[in-house]
């Protein structure tokens, strides 16, 4: 018989699995290890004897009952379960009752979770000197339902979660310590720990390093977890864990996290037994004195219950007056008016849709090249023009509609998704679609080296967006069709693949007149930083408020040239990839954001040869040229790599600006002529791409 004793945490197996596992070869029975529990205030609480005399059961629970306080039980091997060992029989002489965990001391039905409570002439009987804090914890009266004393004699609370199985068996799921209720929910922080600590964390935390608690924000608890970091570990690789953490807590508890705070090693504090003292780093935490190194904030994904907004009340003679004297304004600014002349200088401010500016475009400049494609070479492969484009996207209309409509009278309005690869067929695609009235969806292409990455997003994209076909290449159908593909992604319930390789040379009959500018014109899907999929409707004012807010800005008309390379599926970089050129007729070179793995020089180069003045990148290319030409900078220069044509270099992101990667951007090139006022970024978010942008030579931020 081998006794394992832990007071703190005696529903753990990882420890006593690992401790078999070793010394099963060595001929340890597996029933010879015999768990207990206790506390200070009953001593021990029970007590599994060798199999000869007792019975011993595993349970595997589901984390999701157990927060409501029931029993339940789970599939072996299921993310949401917890596997719990029997702690034996009660103590000779004693017994046990269960109770409601809060409120009157009411006994729980036999599938509910409760405070273990004791009656045993071998258990504590008060504490010293706290009399209130004894009575409350060493006599408790058992209730019914009715509220009447069903036993004789007190109990003494344990402070030990869980239940009573079958044969008298005990079963302990947490402690009183360790529990934190959430919008009517309870959770019990050591299983939160340890699906934190199994998201890979050898590399970025220490074990036994890591606190999670919870404070009240807005009438309601909020979870936050503190761990230290390791010295080692970057702060990208640090984003990119958090990041990982907060889904993996959500999957498996349904518990939405409020912040994940990373400090320096050594940093918590701790107590007399040297484990990290809870509420003292609650404490800092709330008073600003954590000092974290990293910090990653949800509180849109955890806080739901947000107050309703106040009706709106006449502001009458007197509120007139007194707002008129007072001098504080409320935090708001207002960005630049679009003058109507500026967008009349070309004519596209004369239109409410998109569509319509391109085939005015056709009509009075039809030879002036809109985007040419660069391969990964830096050569650019293929380039096209107002008609060109008008034409091929006419064509890819007559053709959809063919396809879709199967003889029946024209569908408008439908959705169809558009997943193309990065190029001059997407854009041409995207306006075939508008051209015969449907709404596209822009799915970013699978990639043949990572599908099980991939074909989920699309798989899940597709089923929310309830398209009524896929638009596609040949190339790309045949990966979606694929075995490799087919335990990830049903092609029976993929919608109709319709491959645009070969159109036909049809004409399509009339453009879809939209009836009215806030009809949508396309649906902006994508994944947030926190793993969660959310799909935008942008309608036909809003594309063209967007394009008119960009040209506005950034001085945008035909004899310009800008070099993109960024995500052109979704926020901003769709805008910019698809719809400016079209409404402000410049000239965009167009680089694929996955050829940087094949050449890290690729943009720099093309920004050096078409001498190209403006040009937008994502955070990828900033970070991809860091690394791979960071030492490499001579090698630039010998080649005749020079960048002091660049007069504004504007990074988008839906986040916070990272500083320190642009400055070491700025200081790595600048041997090249990067000027060191050239970089800016964007801000975004979800429902609006381009809240804030800043174009170099300004020196204000303009706000649309």
């Amino acid at each position: 018989m081998m006794l394992l004793d832990d007071g703190a945490n005696p529903w753990s197996l990882a420890s006593s699995d690992l401790f078999y596992d070793a010394y099963s070869p060595k001929g340890l029975s597996r029933q010879a290890l015999c768990p207990c529990a206790g506390s200070p205030e009953t001593l021990t609480v029970s007590l599994r004897r060798p199999v000869s005399t007792t019975t011993t059961g595993r349970g595997v629970m589901s984390i999701s009952g157990l927060s409501y306080g029931v029993v339940r039980v789970e599939e072996q091997g299921s993310i949401t379960s917890l596997t719990l060992q029997d702690v034996g029989l009660v103590m000779p002489g004693a017994r046990v009752v269960v109770v409601k965990v809060s409120g009157l001391p009411i006994l729980c039905k036999t599938d509910e979770i409760g405070e273990i409570c004791v009656q045993s002439t071998a258990s504590g009987s008060a504490y010293w000197g706290l009399q209130g804090k004894s009575t409350h914890t060493f006599r408790v009266q058992p209730l019914n339902a009715k509220e009447v004393a069903v036993t004789t004699g007190v109990y003494v609370r344990s402070g030990l979660l869980g239940f009573v199985g079958n044969g008298g068996l005990v079963f302990i799921c947490g402690t009183l310590d360790g529990l934190i209720q959430v919008s009517g929910r309870k959770h019990n922080t050591e299983d939160i720990i340890a699906t934190v600590m199994a998201v890979e964390p050898h590399s970025f935390v220490y074990r036994g390093r890591i606190t999670v608690f919870s404070i009240n924000v807005l009438r309601d608890e909020r979870v936050v977890v503190v761990a230290e970091q390791r010295p080692t570990c970057t702060d990208e690789e640090a984003f990119s864990w958090m990041n990982n953490v907060v889904p993996a807590v959500e999957s498996i508890h349904g518990l939405n996290l409020y912040g994940i705070v990373l400090v320096h090693h050594n940093r918590l504090p701790r107590g007399s037994n040297g484990v990290v003292h809870v509420q003292e780093t609650k404490s800092r935490f709330i008073d600003g004195t954590l000092h974290p190194v990293n910090l990653l904030m949800c509180p849109h994904q955890c806080i739901t219950n947000l107050p309703l907004p106040k009706p709106h009340t006449t502001v009458k003679g007197a509120a007139q007056l007194m707002g008129d004297m007072v001098t504080g304004r409320v935090a708001e600014t207002k960005g630049q008016s679009l003058s109507i002349p500026f967008d009349e200088q070309d004519g596209a401010g004369k239109f409410n849709y998109i569509i319509d500016v391109l085939a005015w475009r056709a009509q009075s400049c039809p030879e002036n090249v809109l985007f040419s494609m660069v391969d990964s070479k830096g050569h650019t492969t293929r380039s096209i023009n107002c008609i060109t484009l008008h034409k091929r996207a006419e064509r890819i209309a007559a053709f959809i509609v063919e396809k879709l409509n199967r003889g029946k009278a024209k569908i408008r309005g439908e959705h169809v998704a558009v997943i193309m690869p990065c190029g001059i067929d997407l854009v041409a695609t995207f306006f075939g679609c508008l051209y015969a009235g449907f709404v596209p969806v822009t799915i970013r292409p699978p990639q043949s080296n990572n599908l099980p990455a991939c074909l989920p997003t699309i798989k899940l994209t597709l089923e929310i967006s309830n398209v009524l076909g896929v638009l596609t290449t040949h190339n790309i159908a045949r990966i979606l069709k694929s075995k490799e593909a087919a335990p990830l992604l049903d092609s029976k319930s993929v919608p109709p693949l319709i491959e645009l390789d070969d159109v036909p040379k049809k004409k399509l009959e009339s453009l879809y007149r939209v009836p009215s500018p806030e009809m949508i014109a396309y649906i902006d899907f994508n994944v947030s930083t926190t793993g969660v999929l959310s799909g935008v409707k942008v309608s036909h004012t809003g594309v063209m408020g967007m394009c008119r807010a960009h040209q506005h800005v950034s001085e945008l008309y035909p004899s310009r040239e800008l070099a993109l390379c960024l995500d052109p599926y979704s926020g901003f970089g769709l805008v910019l990839f698809i719809l400016s050129s079209i409404y402000s007729g410049h000239h965009s070179y167009l680089l694929n954001i996955y050829d940087l793995e094949l050449n890290a020089s690729l943009w720099l180069s093309v920004i050096s040869t078409h001498k190209i003045r403006d040009t937008y990148c994502s955070y990828t290319a900033i970070e991809a040229c860091c690394k791979e030409l960071g030492s490499a900078t001579d090698m630039l220069k010998s080649r005749g790599v020079d960048l002091s044509c660049v007069r504004s270099c504007v990074v988008v992101g839906e986040e916070r600006p990272r500083l320190s990667l642009l400055s070491s951007f700025s200081a790595l090139f600048s041997p090249l002529g990067l000027g060191s006022h050239t970089i800016s970024t964007s801000f975004g978010c979800r429902v609006n791409p381009i809240i804030c942008l800043q174009v170099s030579p300004l020196h204000y931020s303009v706000v649309f």
